[in-house]
């Protein structure tokens, strides 16, 4: 789903971002894909995509 439509960025985007380039704030994002950066309405939802991804990763990082 598109998240950020100044740039076309996608939350598949986003939780790379966050898993491989340890992305963890909206700056960090800001800085790397030019999220919210424009008109700022896609400044929310990445937040919460960025906070599920740490959270979801943290959970199952010891599972196996």
């Amino acid at each position: 789903m598109f998240v950020c439509m100044c740039y076309g960025i996608t939350d598949k985007q986003i939780e790379r971002a966050v898993r491989e380039d340890s992305v963890g704030n909206i700056r960090d994002l800001k800085k790397q894909l030019g999220v919210g950066s424009q008109c700022g309405a896609c400044v929310d939802m990445a937040v919460s995509i960025i906070d599920q991804t740490i959270i979801d990763d943290s959970l199952f990082k010891d599972v196996g």
